[in-house]
Formats: C-alpha cells, structure tokens, sequence
C-alpha cells in the first residue's frame, strides 16, 4: 500500500508544480553619487518630481486620495503609469511605492529606494529593489509580452535608466 501511495505521489508532484502561476521577479540594483545623502535624499523622497531625474518620465502629476498619495508618471514613450506612496522613512531614508496601473508589462509591482552614505566621503549609495509578477497570471500559453521575460527586461530597464539619471542629474550640480 506504501508503494502505490509513493507512486501516486510521484505521478501527481509533476503537475502541483506547473499549477503554481508565476514566479516573482526581482531587479535589485543600487549606484554610487558623489554628492551627499541629504541631497540624494531629497530628490529621491521627493514623489512628485520623478521627471527631473527620470530620463523615461515627460511629467509627473501628484494628487491625495484620502490618506493615500498618488502620481501619475507620464511615459516619453507614451504610455503611463499611476502609483501609490507607500512609505517615505526621514530616519532610514527609505520610500516605498506601488505600480497600481500602467502601461508596464507587469503586476503587483511593489519597490522601495535607500539612501545611504557611500564608500567614500561625499558620495551616497541608492539601492532600488523592485518585486513583481508578469502581467499574465494563468499558467502557459503565455500570451506575447506578458511572460516573465517581458517583465523583468521592463523593470530592469526602468531601475537602470532612472539610477543612471539620478546620478547624471546630483552629479551636474
């Protein structure tokens, strides 16, 4: 009777794991400014101004819903994005935010940015983790564009281009 259990389990643990749905994605990537974290911090906790920094953003729009604070980041390339401020620490100088919709291909993006003092005097580390899924939630076939694939590349590409402005943008001052 073992036996056929133990069998049993075999032919069924294939299929438990292609009945699960996405995996989480992660893009964790930090840069190095020369220019102090209260200045990093600044622009960084500063909601909703993105576009000053962000070489993908035309304009931000910032607006209160009750308790929450919402922007509305307007692509270059078009598309839009609305998020939701989650946290903004002074102390730990840490924001944390969420996609709630846009023109991304992924889903229930949630990330955060850190400031902290750098490897030498002067300079400041930012680290931007972001965690999220693929837009399709459904097992295989995948439609075109909304694989995991699709959304890591978007959300690595958004964390490099806006570590990359951030830092063009504190260092020419």
């Amino acid at each position: 009777m073992k036996k056929i259990f133990a069998l049993l389990a075999l032919a069924v643990l294939p299929l438990t794991a292609m009945a699960h749905g996405p995996s989480p994605q992660k893009v964790d990537k930090s840069v190095t400014i020369k220019a102090e974290p209260a200045q990093v911090w600044a622009m960084v906790k500063d909601f909703g101004n993105m576009h000053k920094w962000h070489p993908n953003v035309a304009s931000t729009k910032v607006e209160k819903k009750g308790d929450d604070t919402l922007r509305t980041l307007t692509l270059k390339s078009g598309g839009t994005s609305k998020e939701k401020l989650r946290d903004a620490d002074d102390q730990s100088m840490k924001m944390r935010y969420e996609i709630v919709e846009g023109s991304l291909p992924v889903a229930d993006f949630n990330a955060f940015m850190t400031v902290k003092p750098g490897p030498n005097a002067g300079e400041t580390t930012v680290q931007w983790v972001a965690r999220f899924y693929r837009v399709y939630k459904l097992n295989p076939p995948i439609p075109e564009g909304q694989d995991d694939e699709s959304a890591l590349k978007a959300a690595t590409e958004l964390v490099d281009a806006g570590l990359e402005g951030l830092k063009k943008t504190l260092e020419s001052k």
